[in-house]
């Protein structure tokens, strides 16, 4: 299992040739709330974004994410999909339970790194609460709801 925050910023590499094909920046997340794939950022002064659909990586290591080679990559469609931090951006987002209860603002997600998977979420409250009290984390095995304004999740 990982989080979304341990995998940004690692560096992808090519198993075949040992080059580095560039970083990861964001995940691609269904509106199921599965993973569909790694944003991978690529270049040096003019930095394009590429997505490697989660089936395409060999493996995922702490130190670095490996696929075969380049040709995994994909240019980025236009898609309704959610990231966690560009496009359709899920972290922020209140996160409520099936009964109502405001269970508070999405700061990561945890997946099965193999499956694509949400398996949990990590909650914030805000600041003073997060220094206090720490953050939350909630399981569910139920995809979310995702809405304009909202993430519904069946809470275990």
């Amino acid at each position: 299992m990982r989080t979304f925050s341990l995998l940004k910023g690692l560096p992808v590499f090519e198993l075949k040739t040992g080059n580095k094909a560039g970083d990861i920046c964001d995940l691609s997340i269904s509106g199921t709330g599965k993973v569909q794939g790694l944003l991978l950022r690529k270049g040096a002064l003019l930095k394009k974004t590429y997505i490697i659909n989660i089936e395409d990586v060999a493996s995922f290591g702490w130190d670095g994410v490996m696929i075969e080679d380049t040709s995994v990559l994909q240019a980025i469609p236009k898609h309704d999909d959610y990231t966690c931090e560009t496009h359709n951006r899920l972290t922020g987002k209140m996160i409520m339970s099936r009964e109502g209860e405001r269970l508070g603002l999405l700061e990561d997600v945890y997946f099965k790194e193999e499956l694509g998977t949400i398996v949990g979420y990590e909650l914030s409250d805000g600041f003073f609460s997060d220094v206090l009290e720490g953050k939350r984390v909630i399981k569910t095995d139920d995809p979310p709801a995702i809405g304009k304004d909202a993430i519904i999740v069946n809470v275990k």
